[in-house]
């Protein structure tokens, strides 16, 4: 103990303050370390979140004592990864989030007792609109959504009913295609009773309309004839490009489609009878017959009309002329076919189809990038699989060309994903970014201990073990001229010289100083001898 004590009073207080703060700069850089690699991996807990959301969430965080991060202004809740799980589960059994929205949760309250019939009212159309809403939320690129009902009530003696309307207000990721956007309104139309498709108008957050309420769609497709164009055409050139790239690889094929719309509505209505088709419907038959005679020559007598006149008169003639008619009336039944015929607008009247495609590329003896075109048996075999694809009409007019011309730049390789060891251990992103951090991490603290700590031990340390080799000279003893020999290295070796020097200087200088004070008489002589004395 009694070494020990002497030790740190050599070291004086300049050099135990200096050891104190590295002591305390490595203590709190290790302590960061060690809590920044020991410290759990945050995972996003619920994203997209509305302030309501976050600060119910945030409460039942703290209550559980669960550590956590917010981020964009409350929208992102971080919590460790490995309570992600069970968060999410027990959140959702309280109803969290719940979509920023009111939904059917409103009727849970009990002060519903005393509430009227307005009240109630507006409490199930809020109901309504937000449960909608958090429907709508749920469809991809749905960031957010707002709806807006019109349920008009059906006044007393009043034999019009004025149909319900909706409003749609979307706030997308990108941008909604055709078939969502019908989706939506038919979602909305089965969910409210005597609401029609044609009669919800949706509109994106850049007040661009995507489905137009008052126009008179019977089809509820949402689109004008132009987006309806626009969108056949589209899924067309996607099926055929899809195919002629599986043949050809993904790159080498470019593909124009256009297709020609006839838009007019047409109504006919013919009428066909069929002559062999008859049925008897109904039949009449008469007959009519009369006699006439001729009596004393064509004479009339009072006894020629007296009755049985002729009876017993055997020279009487018999009746000159008898008369018989038949007449048949028989009606038929014509079989009728009457047929209309409605052809809506939008029927395809052609289409246009140009595919051009890439040829081969192969390495030739030089290492060089050789080109080879494609055969025509290979390129007939292209055309007809695009005919196949668009359902081609020769007497609609439809063309198909398929040319085979080398691009401008050949396609660049897709990158490849990872293979090998990397993919059977199935890391993902997080795994591998704290990874990279702990390694970075570790590397700095290997840094910090060979580039500062290691100097700074032996600054502190080396002098004091010089100072002890070597004592300070007492006064009045000679000063060796030799060179001081020590152990140390040779840059260590020249700093102890050097401050053992200097001590010897100020211990000579003392002295000379001393000296002068008790012999006056002699130090202005040798002074005086001095001055006197040759450069």
């Amino acid at each position: 103990m009694q070494g020990l004590i002497n030790f740190v009073k050599a070291l004086g207080p300049t050099r135990l303050a200096a050891m104190g703060a590295v002591t305390a700069a490595l203590i709190g850089f290790f302590a960061f370390l060690i809590l920044r690699v020991t410290s759990p991996q945050m995972t996003p807990l619920f994203t997209d979140l509305s302030l309501d959301d976050s600060a119910t969430i945030v409460k039942d965080l703290d209550r559980q004592g669960i550590g956590y991060q917010i981020k964009d202004n409350g929208t992102i809740i971080l919590v460790p990864s490995n309570d992600v799980g069970r968060l999410r589960m027990q959140l959702a059994e309280a109803g969290l989030p719940k979509g920023g929205g009111v939904g059917y949760e409103i009727f849970d309250k009990s002060d519903t007792l005393g509430a009227t019939s307005f009240v109630q009212n507006i409490n199930r159309l809020r109901a309504l609109e937000g449960e909608l809403a958090r429907t709508i939320k749920s469809i991809d690129r749905v960031e957010a959504a707002r709806v807006h009902l019109v349920l008009p009530e059906r006044p007393l003696f009043s034999r019009d009913k004025v149909e319900p309307s909706a409003s749609i207000v979307l706030k997308v990721r990108g941008t909604l295609e055709t078939h969502q956007v019908r989706a939506i309104r038919h979602l909305v139309a089965s969910a409210v009773n005597g609401l029609k498709p044609e009669r919800i108008s949706i509109v994106d957050e850049t007040g661009r309309l995507l489905a137009d309420g008052a126009s008179e769609d019977p089809n509820g497709l949402g689109m004008g004839s132009d987006e309806r164009q626009t969108a056949y055409e589209r899924r067309l050139r996607n099926e055929v490009e899809s195919i002629v790239s599986s043949v050809v690889g993904p790159g080498h094929a470019r593909v124009q489609l256009t297709v020609d719309f006839d838009f007019n509505r047409t109504t006919q209505t013919s009428e066909r009878y069929d002559p062999e088709g008859r049925v008897v419907r109904s039949s009449q038959n008469r007959e009519e017959e009369s006699t006439n005679r001729d009596n004393n020559n064509g004479q009339v007598t009072v006894g020629n009309e007296l009755p049985n006149a002729n009876q017993n008169d055997p020279n009487a003639t018999p009746p000159r002329e008898s008369t018989k008619k038949t007449e048949e009336i028989v009606n038929y039944e014509i079989s009728r076919t009457t047929k209309t015929e409605v052809t809506e607008g939008g029927r395809v009247k052609r289409i246009s189809v140009a595919v051009l495609v890439d040829g081969t590329y192969s390495k030739g003896t030089k290492n060089e990038i050789v080109y080879k075109e494609r055969s025509k048996e290979e390129i007939e075999r292209i055309a007809a699989l695009v005919r196949t694809a668009i359902g081609f009409d020769q007497r609609r007019g439809d063309q198909v060309e398929v040319v085979n011309l080398r691009f401008a730049e050949p396609p660049s390789a897709d990158a490849a994903g990872p293979t090998g060891f990397l993919a059977s251990l199935h890391l993902t992103k997080d795994d591998i970014m704290r990874a990279i951090e702990i390694i970075v991490l570790g590397l700095l603290s290997i840094v910090v201990l060979l580039i500062v700590v290691r100097p700074l031990v032996r600054r502190i340390v080396t002098p004091d073990q010089a100072s002890a080799e070597v004592a300070p000279p007492e006064p009045g003893t000679e000063v060796p001229a030799e060179p001081i020999k020590a152990t140390a290295s040779q840059t260590a070796k020249m700093i102890d010289i050097a401050q053992v020097q200097g001590q010897v200087h100020a211990q000579s200088v003392q002295k000379v100083g001393e000296l002068a004070d008790t012999n006056p008489n002699e130090t202005v002589s040798i002074l005086r001898q001095w001055l006197h004395e040759a450069a």
